[in-house]
């Protein structure tokens, strides 16, 4: 609990880190100043790229005590604005489930590497970074914890999956290794309620420890403060669920 007496620092800057086959790339980092020891969390920007919106969510989770570390997923497109990069991408189909895994592991990686981090990492993603923060929660042995803000296609039709998509990630459900926190609005349509149900049936089914909370009066990326589907109270009440499960996950003994 913040007192007003406490002293306050924080190092952010952008840095090189090995993501997926050991190939650089860069990274936004922030961390509180100190010698810790943190928990580490990956962030996993969304579709909308390594944009503004994620290296203020760095700075928040070290302004809560974490190693926050944002890959730029899209690296290797070359660089430009988010926006211009982003549509690069979006033109190239999107990045390769395997390489953005191999990346999250690098970064997980990165993070346990670091003298000041607890030894604890987790990953929070919006967006596509949602669906991709479930996936590694699935493929990347190790992770304390998961959090996935409205996950689109991680339920997928047949016809939806490509040589970047090979699995829906749902199909994956039966390896989740870390407790999931997933927050959803209910007047999304990717995820739509419907395929929020599907999502949780396969946690409940393979008996996954699992946390959802979905939203009325809230879309997609009711958590956008720059966006017109911002919610505020929706938004404020899955801060402070977000921050209650890593505090339990990440921070207990």
């Amino acid at each position: 609990m913040y007192q007003t007496d406490m002293y306050e620092g924080m190092l952010a800057e952008t840095i090189s880190m090995p993501g997926n086959n050991h190939e650089l790339i860069n990274a936004y980092f922030a961390r509180p100043l100190g010698d810790g020891p943190f928990p580490g969390v990956v962030l996993i920007h969304h579709m909308p790229g390594w944009d503004e919106w994620y290296r203020e969510a760095t700075r928040k989770f070290a302004h809560h005590g974490y190693a926050a570390l944002s890959p730029n997923f899209y690296f290797r497109a070359g660089h430009g604005t988010p926006e211009d990069v982003a549509a690069k991408i979006r033109g190239d189909g999107g990045i390769p489930d395997e390489q953005a895994v191999g990346d999250i592991e690098g970064a997980m990686s990165y993070l346990r590497s670091l003298p000041y981090v607890n030894g604890k990492v987790g990953v929070f993603g919006t967006c596509s970074g949602g669906r991709l923060a479930f996936l590694a929660g699935c493929r990347v042995p190790g992770l304390d914890a998961v959090v996935e803000c409205w996950g689109g296609r991680v339920v997928m039709d047949e016809a939806d999956l490509n040589a970047n998509f090979p699995v829906a990630p749902i199909d994956y459900s039966a390896d989740l290794s870390a407790p999931i926190l997933g927050l959803f609005g209910n007047d999304d349509s990717s995820p739509s309620p419907e395929q929020v149900d599907l999502h949780e049936a396969e946690l409940k089914k393979h008996g996954k420890d699992y946390e959802f909370h979905r939203y009325d009066g809230a879309g997609h990326g009711f958590f956008y403060h720059n966006r017109p589907n911002y919610r505020q109270p929706q938004a404020v009440d899955g801060w402070n669920k977000i921050f209650a499960f890593l505090e339990k996950t990440l921070k207990a003994n």
